[in-house]
């Protein structure tokens, strides 16, 4: 007889091992699986009298989704700026007018902050400018956020604040806007000019900070999201955002098992965790947040944006003939940044959009595992929109991992086909089936908030690969639901060095679990992103429940 504390039965059990059994009924003791069966309720004589039993209902359980790449800080604070996304803006005037009434209801000099304005979603197809942002709120600064968060576009005011002259210099890696006069138009391009307006923003606390964190982790508890990595721990505030993630976890006001990827100005030479090894940067991650978050990797940036022009191509964007992006470093100082992570034991996660730059990450990964042959490092890449097959044979032959940021098939699929890359490049952009034929490990991932936060979504985009125009963008790229789902539950296990504890419905495994209405293989494949989930478990612990109320 197996003694557990929790049985649930009557419902439909994906396990998503290895020959994907489908089960009816799961056993739990003190966080753990201790039992699997066929039927949907197991004999009365195989589990203790005294376990408490949880009725599925006939919806369908999974292993807890795994976002291996998304923004949770930055969605913390976001989730709370003025929406500037189309929809529900479909012109500039639109969104002038909601930046004009939150200068009405705030106090006169309070800095006003939008998200998520794209360019090429509204009627002009073109940059608001800071003249524009200057008649509706002159007295305030205005930092409104380009929805791939790669650009901002301010105010004269917010110019002004954060000292910034009209005969800047452009920083290495990033520029500023400027009107066919050479005056700064107030769009900001990539992060070292963002920088310029973080650092004169005002201080939030790290108690608000938490606050923030935690009534965003909930919008993830509601996806079925169990595990989780933020992929840039230090992106926009430093240090404050470690901090701001240690306590919340430590608090428990973040219950999602967390992953961090630190930003490499945190963990070089002169930063806060300068000479650390990976060993000695995990434990200090989990010493800090009382043993619930754990290093992922250290986090670089080799190019930008592709829908920003600024993701580094091979040959030129299709309506731009003399733009190919701009790679953030020199390949030389790249290899040099990449062997030192590399010698200090940390994996390597780079973001990589544009086919030079996955090239040249690619470069700098074989490069240092040449010099040093680490055992399993599994390094890895962001979004690799754009590479090539001859691409990712390297990057298997290097046991290079791939996290595809597979959304951008819908939300900037007919962009990159039209505007951006042309037909051929766009139907290959995250080459999923490709990476499937390799067999190499890859995962899919939202980047939220550069779109929403669903899991089922990604799956669904991975499945069918329609865009808003409801066109199919690279059916040759479409790969199975089942092969979907295992792409944000064990892969992402294999992907997070997790595989032998959690991502699948297995014995021994946590009891990391998500409720859906629906069973995923059963359904129309179009209406997967429909799914709703009724129950998120973590550890036998139920963080967000519909399913008994």
């Amino acid at each position: 007889m197996i003694q557990a504390d929790q049985l649930y039965v009557n419902g439909t059990v994906l396990t998503l091992d290895e020959e994907s059994t489908r089960a009816g009924s799961v056993a739990v003791r003190y966080g753990k699986i201790v039992g699997i069966w066929e039927a949907s309720v197991p004999a009365q004589d195989e589990v203790s009298h005294d376990v408490e039993v949880i009725d599925l209902k006939g919806n369908t359980m999974i292993p807890g989704f795994i976002d291996t790449h998304n923004h949770l800080f930055m969605y913390s604070q976001t989730r709370e700026h003025v929406n500037c996304a189309t929809p529900p803006n479909h012109t500039i005037q639109d969104i002038l007018m909601r930046v004009r009434a939150q200068a009405e209801e705030v106090g006169e000099a309070e800095w006003i902050m939008g998200w998520g304005y794209d360019d090429t979603l509204l009627q002009e197809s073109r940059h608001i400018t800071r003249e524009e942002l200057d008649r509706v709120a002159p007295q305030h600064p205005v930092f409104i956020r380009h929805i791939s968060g790669h650009l901002a576009v301010v105010n004269s005011r917010a110019l002004e604040v954060a000292e910034v002259p009209e005969d800047i210099e452009d920083p290495s890696g990033g520029h500023f806007g400027r009107d066919e006069n050479g005056n700064l138009d107030g769009v900001l391009y990539e992060f070292p000019v963002l920088d310029y307006l973080f650092s004169s923003m005002p201080e939030l606390s790290v108690e608000t900070l938490t606050e923030k964190i935690n009534r965003a982790a909930m919008d993830y508890l509601k996806q079925g999201i169990t595990t989780n990595t933020d992929a840039g721990v230090g992106l926009d505030l430093g240090m404050k955002e470690y901090e701001t993630h240690t306590k919340a976890l430590a608090e428990g006001k973040n219950p999602l098992r967390m992953r961090f990827m630190m930003l490499h100005h945190l963990v070089r030479d002169g930063g806060p965790f300068d000479g650390m090894t990976a060993e000695e940067m995990n434990e200090k991650i989990m010493a800090d947040s009382n043993g619930r978050a754990v290093l992922d990797s250290a986090k670089l940036f080799q190019d930008g944006s592709i829908q920003g022009l600024t993701g580094a191509l091979l040959e030129p964007y299709e309506q731009h003939p003399d733009v190919t992006g701009e790679l953030v470093f020199d390949q030389q100082l790249f290899n040099d940044m990449v062997q030192e992570l590399h010698d200090r034991g940390f994996r390597v996660a780079t973001h990589g959009n544009g086919d030079r730059a996955i090239g040249s990450i690619i470069e700098a990964y074989t490069n240092a595992i040449d010099q040093n042959k680490r055992e399993d490092h599994r390094h890895r890449i962001e979004h690799v929109q754009t590479g090539s097959q001859a691409d990712l044979d390297k990057m298997n032959d290097y046991n290079i991992a791939a996290s595809f940021f597979i959304n951008h098939v819908y939300y900037w699929g007919d962009r990159h086909r039209d505007i951006f890359l042309g037909e051929a490049r766009a139907c290959r952009m995250n080459p999923v089936a490709e990476a499937v034929e390799r067999d190499m490990l890859y995962t899919l991932h939202s980047d939220n908030p550069i779109t929403a936060i669903s899991p089922l979504f990604s799956i669904w985009a991975a499945v069918n690969r329609v865009t808003r125009s409801e066109r199919v963008l690279g059916e040759e790229q479409k790969i199975s639901v089942n092969e979907a789902l295992k792409s944000m539950t064990i892969y992402g296990a294999e992907l997070n060095f997790e595989e032998d504890i959690v991502g699948s419905i297995e014995k021994g495994k946590r009891a990391d679990f998500a409720i859906l209405d629906s069973d995923p293989t059963k359904v129309d494949p179009m209406r997967i992103k429909d799914i709703g989930i009724v129950a998120t478990i973590i550890g036998g612990e139920k963080m967000f429940d519909e399913l008994t109320t």
